[in-house]
């Protein structure tokens, strides 16, 4: 089979013990997934065997909790986790074809340590890395790396292109057959396809040349996830794939229309950026028996946590003075956080017309992203018309908690999209960029 397939993308964000915050809580649930690596195992090799074009790993730099350390918060499953390269790395070992992508600030390392460790994971895994760049949202976090604030919000998003441009120069410090390893001659490279770098900017100086050998898809893959104006921006100019948040069909075509334009303006064409919106599936054989899957996850979610976790995201406001059934204020000031996501927030209240609580359920379990609760058809047709239509490449589906709702895609979900020609029958060999469609 060719390495590109022209279907839809899909990638599996695996969060934690799931997706949704009481993930960990339900009966059939893993809450061990952050003490025994062999869980996550066995979720990638689904994942191979669902169809997924890639695995994606989001990270936080500390305890990124509102509020200090308290009992309300010890009914979360979140505060735990792996580094995602070093996971990644050992994922690589028992998998083939999947992708694997993982979450690495601009804000705390510098780019040459950046292009060095995804250069080296995409030599051990034959070509499948993948970097998502984010620029980090918390003071939490920064108190984590001798900083009492985190950098204001446009600093962070001029840093971080700057910062994407060296790690994607350091990437080409070599040529292809550069590295000739002539024994009789006694020359292991070709020095005259060597390029050091020799950047000076702003705020890197980097010399280089990279000392990893050349990545064998030309280089790892750009992810990025963001929303707000400045992080579209810089998507535009920097990202290969996009995770958006989005809530809707007519969300996504809105989402995609606005990039889209800053993907022309800044040069580039449409086959270079892949938009995948963040899915959250929960399918069944009938509509009814999903509804009552969800049900029970929002069942185990209580109150105070939901607001803790709605309060994380709303550093702007104290919600502990205000009455949790009263409508959600719309008198909100975008902080230095994640301005995109505070923006979602507001637009889930319907304007106001829901209650703080009502909002704080649903952020608490699917932090905004796009929710699909039906049967086998139901969410199978909507996923489609979204890809039929443009709004969308793929997906990064979200379990909402595991091992189950893998699992629930890969018997339920996965012999849809093949039925209806969206996937391949068996999974695609090669790299992640060909797999993807993208420019080597």
């Amino acid at each position: 089979m060719s390495e590109h397939h022209s279907g839809l993308k899909l990638g599996v964000f695996l969060q934690a013990n799931g997706n949704h915050l009481a993930a960990w809580r339900h009966p059939q649930g893993w809450d061990d997934i952050a003490f025994d690596v062999r869980r996550y195992h066995a979720m990638a090799r689904e994942a191979e065997a669902a169809g997924f074009d890639l695995l994606f790993l989001a990270d936080t730099l500390g305890f990124t909790f509102g509020g200090g350390l308290t009992t309300r918060l010890e009914s979360s499953g979140r505060v735990i986790g792996y580094e995602p390269l070093t996971l990644l790395a050992n994922l690589a070992a028992v998998t083939e074809h999947i992708g694997l992508v993982g979450t690495v600030s601009t804000s705390f390392t510098e780019p040459y340590n950046v292009a060095r460790q995804f250069a080296s994971l995409d030599i051990v895994s034959g070509g499948r890395s993948g970097w998502n760049m984010v620029t980090s949202g918390s003071d939490t976090e920064a108190r984590n790396f001798s900083r009492e604030r985190h950098l204001d919000h446009g600093l962070r998003y001029e840093r971080a292109r700057e910062f994407v441009q060296v790690v994607k120069g350091l990437w080409r410090s070599w040529e292809p057959g550069s590295f000739i390893r002539d024994k009789q001659a006694g020359r292991f490279f070709d020095i005259s396809r060597c390029h050091p770098l020799d950047h000076h900017g702003k705020h890197f100086s980097v010399q280089g040349p990279l000392n990893i050998a050349p990545s064998p898809q030309g280089a790892p893959v750009v992810f990025q996830a963001g929303g707000s104006d400045t992080g579209l921006a810089l998507a535009a100019h920097t990202a290969e794939v996009v995770f958006a948040a989005c809530r809707g069909v007519e969300d996504a075509q809105d989402y995609s229309l606005r990039l889209r334009a800053l993907l022309r303006a800044a040069g580039r064409a449409n086959g270079e950026l892949k938009i995948m919106p963040g899915l959250v599936p929960i399918v069944d054989i009938t509509r009814e028996k999903a509804m009552r899957k969800h049900e029970q996850l929002q069942a185990l979610i209580s109150p105070q946590t939901a607001l803790e976790e709605l309060q994380l995201l709303l550093p702007g406001v104290s919600l502990d003075t205000r009455d949790p059934d009263a409508p959600f204020p719309l008198d909100l000031t975008l902080t230095n956080a994640s301005q995109s996501r505070q923006a979602l927030i507001v637009k889930m209240s319907d304007n106001g017309h829901r209650s703080i609580l009502e909002v704080a359920r649903e952020v608490a379990a699917y932090r905004g992203h796009w929710l699909m609760v039906g049967s086998v058809e139901e969410v199978v047709d909507q996923m489609e018309a979204a890809f039929r239509c443009g709004a969308v490449d793929g997906f990064n589906i979200m379990p909402a908690y595991l091992p189950d709702g893998l699992v629930d895609f890969r018997q339920l979900i996965t012999p849809e999209l093949r039925r209806r020609g969206l996937i391949p029958e068996q999974p695609v060999a090669g790299t992640l960029r060909a797999r993807l469609g993208l420019p080597q």
